[in-house]
């Protein structure tokens, strides 16, 4: 831990701690609720699009596929954003919670509630996305450099 992140811990009043700890067990039991009920959704149906026993044609078959793709694709979501949350509780107790990794100021109210997983303020995030930009591009033009040296 920085002597800023540690700093900031210690400057976090417990309205704020509690604030933060409410929004953040709110935040988790809403999305735990979503993917419990799509879990037992999934069971009494027999598969995430529930047409187990029907006889589907080619195009049925298809649609239905990758309706139980993104489904699927969205119950994994929610859990990773739910291993976030339980990431950001044990920042929370550390005192590290609600305040950014770059620049250790406090990440504003809007954005964790946004966003309660943050670990950089806006500013940050996006001097952070705007430097990955820069090297992606770098990479993309030496790849692309990289073509008329192989011929």
């Amino acid at each position: 831990m920085t002597i800023q992140r540690a700093e900031a811990g210690t400057r976090m009043s417990r309205a704020r701690y509690s604030e933060l700890k409410q929004m953040l067990d709110d935040r988790r039991r809403e999305i735990q609720a979503e993917v419990q009920g799509k879990m037992r959704g999934v069971r009494e149906e027999g598969s995430w699009g529930g047409k187990l026993n029907e006889v589907l044609d080619a195009v049925e078959s298809a649609e239905a596929d990758i309706q139980e793709d993104l489904e699927f694709a969205l119950v994994q979501m929610k859990s990773e954003t739910l291993n976030k949350i339980t990431d950001a509780l044990t920042r929370l107790e550390q005192g590290d919670y609600g305040y950014c990794f770059e620049c250790g100021a406090e990440i504003g109210e809007k954005r964790l509630r946004a966003l309660p997983f943050a670990v950089r303020c806006k500013d940050c995030e996006e001097a952070k996305e705007v430097a990955e930009r820069r090297e992606r591009q770098l990479a993309a033009r030496r790849g692309s450099a990289s073509l008329f040296f192989d011929m």
